[in-house]
């Protein structure tokens, strides 16, 4: 090959970048959500509805960039251990609210540790990552067609 960059290069592949350090990531996580009885997953369905509950399931699938069939079983998991119940809109039958139980939200407060957790056991910088965070924004919006 001659001396010119191979452009197929593993290690030059956005995506490969981007799957190993999600599942890193996500590493770092596993065992701060375990005492909780949490996954990642879950734990993110959780922080929207701490943020933002009641939701349907159509916001929530919109919100989490989840398509219905994935983001059911995490609800089905979450209301079995008692942290959401789902249930049907008085308003509109079709509409199936998520919202939380008294469990639920005593979780927040449990949970409120892991950000500075996870910021610490990667051992990075603050602002470093707050900048990765906008630049994976910016990733996620040109990758789904948004202007940048």
């Amino acid at each position: 090959m001659s001396d010119v960059t191979d452009v197929l290069s593993l290690d030059r592949q956005v995506c490969f970048a981007l799957a190993v350090a999600s599942r890193a990531v996500i590493g770092v996580y596993r065992p701060l959500l375990q005492p909780m009885g949490l996954t990642h997953p879950q734990y993110l369905v959780m922080l929207a509805l701490w943020e933002r509950a009641p939701l349907s399931v159509k916001e929530l699938s919109k919100l989490l960039q989840l398509d219905p069939g994935t983001l059911s079983p995490l609800l089905k998991r979450l209301e079995a251990i008692g942290y959401v119940r789902r249930q049907r809109d008085s308003q509109d039958e079709r509409v199936l609210l998520v919202t939380l139980t008294g469990k639920g939200r005593e979780l927040r407060s449990e949970a409120e540790r892991i950000p500075s957790s996870v910021v610490e056991r990667l051992g990075m910088p603050l602002e470093e990552l707050q900048e990765l965070h906008r630049s994976l924004t910016r990733v996620i919006a040109a990758a789904n067609g948004a202007p940048h």
